[in-house]
């Protein structure tokens, strides 16, 4: 081979690579500014209090301020519009949560793909609910639940926050699996009152919502909606003990603007991850209703990808419409 031929697959080789090399060094110097937390919710909620403290903790980790700006409305796709129109350059980041799952099919006419444009980062945790009853309502399990509701058709009351979020989905997944007909009663935010007089008789709710309740006995937990029992209360059972494959939870992750680099993907994600495994900040989770849990991005955009496709499956049964 010629000295001029060598020389010149030289060069295509390191041209080849530059990109490569780029990227990476780039990513290396990954944060130089201010990284903004986009969260689709009001200051004060639980997604805006989990953004506060993973932003703080990256902050600390990487020297640069992760900034949480506020833009809610429409259950979260204001929020995630923002990010999905922001350049994919790590500097606009989306505090994902569970909702986004379920208003791709919840909303016909979304401006993104909740799938295909948010990249996922990594997840923070989950947010187990629980399955409560009013004591007044004559069942202690979930079979004897089951057996009363479909001895009485349409005289249960179930509480939510309102159509389409977690707490009425949860209950028209646990409706569809058991077969028993309930009566959904959206309410406009919270409902424990109407819960704790006995005139809702049950709700699928955040088990920190309710936890001093259960501890006082004017709740009774039959069962979480995880796919196995939770910290906050180890000795209530799963409802996948009595129905075979129900997993339903809240979670909260971050995901990127679709196109954002794999090298900066991969930085955040290691330190994410680093954050939900250390002992001091997992106690601080679990103190806020959040299960800790450490992914790959792949991993994470699995997870959507599966909730997306259960969410649509029971809003088309039950038939549900955004309000």
């Amino acid at each position: 081979m010629s000295f001029r031929r060598r020389k010149f697959l030289h060069l295509v080789a390191v041209a080849l690579t530059l990109p490569f090399v780029w990227r990476r060094v780039w990513a290396q110097a990954y944060p130089a500014r201010p990284v903004r937390i986009i969260v689709g919710f009001p200051a004060g909620v639980a997604p805006d209090i989990v953004a506060r403290v993973i932003g703080q903790a990256l902050s600390e980790r990487l020297g640069q301020q992760f900034v949480i700006e506020n833009r809610p409305g429409a259950g979260s796709n204001i929020g995630t519009e923002i990010v999905v129109r922001a350049p994919p350059d790590g500097y606009t980041i989306l505090l994902a949560v569970s909702s986004g799952a379920i208003n791709a099919t919840l909303y016909s006419n979304l401006g993104f793909n909740f799938v295909r444009d948010i990249a996922p980062v990594a997840m923070i945790g989950l947010g187990p609910f629980v399955m409560v009853v009013n004591p007044k309502l004559p069942t202690k399990s979930v079979p004897e639940f089951i057996a009363y509701a479909k001895a009485n058709p349409g005289k249960i009351n179930f509480a939510s926050q309102g159509t389409g979020l977690a707490s009425h989905l949860m209950g028209e997944l646990f409706k569809m699996m058991a077969g028993v007909n309930l009566v959904h009663v959206p309410y406009s935010g919270n409902f424990t009152a109407d819960l704790l007089s006995g005139q809702m008789q049950v709700a699928f709710v955040p088990i920190t919502n309710v936890i001093e309740y259960i501890r006082d006995g004017r709740l009774r937990p039959l069962a979480v909606t995880t796919a196995k029992r939770a910290e906050l209360l180890p000795n209530v059972p799963a409802l996948s003990e009595f129905l075979s494959g129900y997993d339903a939870t809240g979670w909260n992750g971050i995901g990127a603007p679709k196109g954002t680099s794999s090298a900066i993907i991969e930085k955040l994600n290691i330190e994410i991850n680093a954050i939900v495994l250390d002992p001091t900040m997992k106690a601080r989770f679990i103190g806020l209703g959040v299960e800790p849990l450490s992914m790959t991005p792949a991993e994470f955009g699995k997870r959507i990808a599966e909730d997306t496709e259960k969410w649509a499956k029971v809003i088309k049964f039950a038939n549900i419409k955004a309000e």
